[in-house]
């Protein structure tokens, strides 16, 4: 479903993601609107389902997650019922914070999985991933730094 963005609405969700804490009065002061149109917009905009929730995001590192992995899953078939148990299976992990099904690579799906460090890495790896049913390769890339890291979506 597509959705008409004025001017408004798109600095609106500018100001909303960069800062979801912001309040309607603040919201309101920056795009230059009174507080009750601006709480009327923001609340049209969730309702027609542009945001979908708010979030606080955690610092890994001070949770002592220390290690992020790109790992790319290759399955033995690719048909509804097996995509559909790894799916099952995946969504219960925490260590998994993205999963994608994936075309034009070897793999079928790419997890970002975080972990303490490459013991517990090993573990999850060893212990979830490389036990599921239809899985047949499993290929694991490192995050060394991120150059760009952001959570706001274009809106031009």
């Amino acid at each position: 479903m597509s959705v008409s963005l004025d001017r408004i609405d798109k600095h609106i969700l500018q100001l909303m993601q960069a800062n979801g804490r912001i309040s309607n009065l603040e919201l309101a002061d920056q795009v230059g609107l009174s507080p009750t149109p601006c709480s009327r917009r923001v609340k049209r905009l969730e309702e027609s389902g542009l945001i979908t929730g708010h979030v606080t995001l955690l610092d890994p590192q001070a949770l002592g997650l220390n290690l992020t992995a790109i790992v790319g899953i290759a399955m033995d078939r690719h048909t509804p019922d097996r995509f559909e148990s790894f799916e099952k299976a995946i969504s219960t992990m925490p260590e998994v914070i993205e999963c994608s099904i994936v075309t034009g690579q070897t793999a079928d799906f790419l997890l970002k999985v975080v972990v303490r460090d490459m013991q517990h890495y090993e573990k999850f790896l060893l212990g979830n991933l490389t036990r599921l049913d239809g899985v047949t390769g499993v290929h694991s890339s490192f995050v060394l730094r991120y150059l760009v890291k952001n959570t706001a979506l274009p809106l031009d």
